[in-house]
């Protein structure tokens, strides 16, 4: 999933390039680890001007602690078992608030662009449909702002 996010800011640029299967996390190929020696994970791609950047490092790190693999498997997990349970949906729906007041009424998270935000939350819209059809509830009532971004996205 994370690994969509250079796949999409690569083309959204129009930048050439050589798409390269990893088998994350157990086996890294030595072009990985040559090329991310430290982390040894797929690159990040990072604004430029320092205030956006830092802007947009919290709310990519916001996406990534609140809809983590764990979290959207535990979290649709409690939806889909109990049908839309409550402390489940308050916690779901407390996190899709958070972005929306953050969108407001931008086209994208960082403006009138395409952006790092948008790059980091955009993958996470293929699960909307589970939650909405297993969770008896609809995203796009409830947050229509954040609907109509991932529109503009796609």
């Amino acid at each position: 999933m994370f690994g969509m996010r250079a796949r999409i800011a690569l083309e959204e640029k129009g930048i050439q390039y050589q798409h390269i299967e990893e088998q994350l996390p157990y086996k890294k190929s030595p072009l990985l680890l040559e090329m991310n020696p430290v982390h040894k994970k797929v690159p990040v791609l990072i604004h430029n001007d320092p205030y956006l950047r830092a802007q947009a490092k919290f709310w990519a790190d916001f996406v990534d602690r609140k809809f983590t693999i764990f979290q959207i498997f535990t979290a649709g997990k409690k939806i889909w078992e109990t049908k839309g349970e409550e402390e489940a949906k308050r916690e779901f729906f407390e996190a899709f608030k958070l972005l929306e007041e953050e969108l407001g009424d931008k086209q994208y998270f960082g403006g009138d662009t395409f952006g790092f935000v948008d790059i980091a939350f955009i993958p996470f819209y293929s699960w909307f449909y589970s939650y909405e059809t297993f969770g008896n509830f609809s995203i796009e009532a409830e947050f229509p702002k954040i609907i109509s971004w991932a529109k503009r996205c796609l």
